[in-house]
């Protein structure tokens, strides 16, 4: 870790709270940039351990807004499939190259909105079902194993998600849900793992503010931006996401 200066804050304040307003309104689909942009001041290992705290404060701050409101079902596949998913991950952190899984779910995730507006346009008649529940168990060890490495599970939650046609704040909801039992999940096997350190931890303390002023902010955009423009705003956040995946996995 480098000294936590003013050239650090200045990139680690505003990640972290990027990541609160994703996780807080948005469904989750961006906030891995924050590890992302973390890493241009810090070591990548160093930038994913420093984020599952600030994750899981935002998973507490954000979990009494959209009590209740989730999608039972679809939360439940999504954390049994990502249950086993985050053990593979930890089995394969430290062996298993991450940038093939950035590939991987990348192109799930722009595959998954060129499915989807391909539908939408009448080209391909299945782009509106709904994937079935061995996809939402699919998704969820997707989910699972992409967020122990590089938490970067939102893409495939959201892809089983928005196949289901949920609302707005059941989309949201449910992936808050889905996302604070992984995270608690994940905490274990990364203090075994060695990925936290007193560093870390120590500069958790300092960056928790922005964490709780980005969930806020999340949370009040998501009631204020109308459905449509929601859905829309979530394709974005796929398509930036998977793209960005891609280019980390190839570059």
């Amino acid at each position: 870790m480098p000294p936590l200066d003013l050239t650090f804050f200045l990139i680690a304040g505003p990640a972290v709270a990027f990541a609160g307003v994703s996780k807080g309104g948005f469904g989750s689909g961006a906030a891995f940039a924050a590890a992302a942009i973390l890493a241009l001041v810090i070591e990548p290992g160093a930038a994913i351990g420093l984020m599952l705290p600030m994750l899981m404060l935002i998973d507490v701050a954000t979990l009494r807004p959209y009590w209740g409101k989730w999608n039972k079902g679809a939360a439940k596949l999504l954390i049994l499939g990502g249950l086993p998913g985050t053990a593979l991950g930890a089995g394969l952190y430290a062996v298993a190259d991450a940038d093939v899984f950035r590939v991987l779910i990348g192109a799930i995730s722009l595959g998954f909105v060129a499915w989807q507006l391909l539908g939408r346009a009448g080209l391909i008649p299945v782009a509106q079902k709904p994937l079935p529940p061995a996809g939402g168990l699919l998704a969820g060890a997707v989910a699972g194993l992409t967020s122990f490495i590089s938490h970067a599970g939102g893409p495939p939650a959201a892809v089983y998600l928005l196949s289901i046609k949920p609302t707005k704040t059941e989309f949201q909801a449910t992936t808050v849900l889905v996302f604070w039992v992984l995270n608690i999940v994940k905490f274990v096997p990364y203090a075994f793992l060695g990925i936290f350190t007193w560093d870390t931890l120590r500069a958790d303390l300092f960056l928790a503010p922005f964490a709780l002023a980005g969930a806020w902010l999340g949370v009040r955009a998501h009631y204020i931006v109308p459905e449509r423009l929601f859905f829309g705003l979530t394709y974005v956040l796929l398509t930036v996401t998977g793209a960005k995946l891609i280019w980390d996995g190839l570059t």
